[in-house]
């Protein structure tokens, strides 16, 4: 490991997913001296979806998208079935087991330090100044760095939010767990398969991802003792996919609720899963962390700029003013329709329903509708009531 100096950081940014990554990748750009802690070796269970707004927005490379899906199929509890096509666009799907190395390893092209290693506290000098102690991989002894900044993203159960940021033990979570099995050639990979079935989760859903020459097989569930394993052996068993290899098995919490505040007032900030900003009733958290991250970077960047502790505050801010309403939504919509069976089978009903497929597409893909007509969320969640109640045709 090279020399870190005793020198005071700009910034450490604990934790290596998308989200710290995008935060050291933009630091160092900046010009800043960073350092980026992730404790290599760990795969988070992940569909590994991304909308075409977070290919252009973060720079990701065709080599990283290993399959491009056109559309789903939504499966009822009575396997009943909705498909619905993305019209002139894609979803593209990729593997975080390279994805996000690939992420760690731009972040070092643009400047970055990059040290393996275990997280173990934020400290302080006497003169008041942050210091991150970590252990080093292959290393007995934690080594103390000073910094002037802290970006918090080592994901649910985040150490540095439970020790610096008050609220931290105020988040939901539903658990993911997932499979990763090899798929023979010629298997579709067009196609994003959605469970909603109490047997495959009895909050939440199951889902069958293309992932290239393998496929993510999972579920996710806030429901203590539902059994996620038992579960995803009978989905492949369902689906023909039980004689398929696995190559890995994969689990951890996810948060379901951004945390009311992401920074201590001082030095620390937080983003991705350790500010709880992954989408309720979707789940997805890749895009959103990766704008965590920059949020958190942007917000660091104003904090050396002015010396003002206000401008931490800026990440959960600017995050909440774009996509807090859409969040808001979807919490309504999941408690209301993953309930039960009944209301999953209305739900895939309204699913075959042209205009909510668009604007679920638009709105999943560009992110547009939270910024340009936020109300046509409200309108879907109206148009999915008329289903309910019987006040829409089938």
């Amino acid at each position: 490991m090279q020399k870190l100096g005793g020198e005071t950081w700009d910034a450490v940014v604990v934790g290596g997913g998308p989200s710290g990554a995008t935060a050291a990748a933009d630091l160092a750009r900046a010009g800043h001296r960073v350092l980026l802690l992730d404790r290599a070796g760990r795969i988070k269970p992940c569909g590994g979806a991304i909308p075409p707004i977070c290919v252009r927005e973060f720079g990701i490379p065709d080599s990283q998208i290993v399959a491009r899906a056109t559309g789903a199929r939504i499966v009822s509890p009575s396997d009943k079935e909705a498909d619905m096509p993305i019209e002139g666009g894609y979803v593209g799907m990729v593997d975080r087991e390279h994805f996000d190395e690939w992420l760690r390893a731009r972040a070092a092209t643009l400047g970055a330090v990059r040290v393996d290693g275990v997280f173990e506290a934020v400290e302080r000098d006497p003169d008041g100044v942050a210091v991150v102690r970590f252990v080093p991989k292959g290393a007995s002894e934690a080594v103390r760095l000073r910094t002037r900044a802290v970006v918090g993203a080592d994901g649910a159960k985040s150490q540095v939010a439970r020790q610096c940021v008050k609220g931290w033990e105020r988040i939901r979570y539903v658990f993911a767990y997932h499979e990763i099995v090899e798929v023979p050639e010629g298997h579709d990979q067009s196609r994003c398969d959605v469970f909603y079935q109490g047997k495959a989760s009895p909050d939440f859903y199951a889902w069958i991802f293309p992932h290239g020459r393998t496929a993510s097989i999972g579920t996710g569930s806030a429901q203590k003792g539902f059994g996620q394993r038992a579960a995803i052996t009978a989905l492949r068993a369902a689906t023909g996919m039980d004689g398929m290899r696995t190559v890995r098995r994969e689990g951890a919490p996810i948060p379901m609720r951004p945390m009311k505040k992401w920074d201590n007032g001082r030095d620390v900030v937080l983003a991705g899963d350790a500010a709880g900003v992954v989408a309720p009733a979707s789940g997805e958290g890749i895009y959103y962390a990766m704008l965590g991250g920059r949020l958190a970077a942007e917000a660091v960047v104003a904090l050396h700029q002015t010396g003002d502790v206000r401008s931490l505050g800026l990440a959960r801010k600017r995050f909440m003013k774009a996509h807090g309403r859409v969040f808001w939504i979807l919490g309504i919509m999941q408690a209301f329709w993953y309930s039960s069976d009944k209301r999953r089978e209305s739900f895939v009903k309204l699913c075959r329903d042209k205009d909510i497929q668009r604007l679920t597409w638009e709105a999943y893909m560009n992110k547009a509708l939270a910024r340009r007509d936020p109300m046509a969320h409200v309108r879907i969640f109206f148009k999915d009531l008329a289903h309910l109640v019987g006040l829409a045709r089938a």
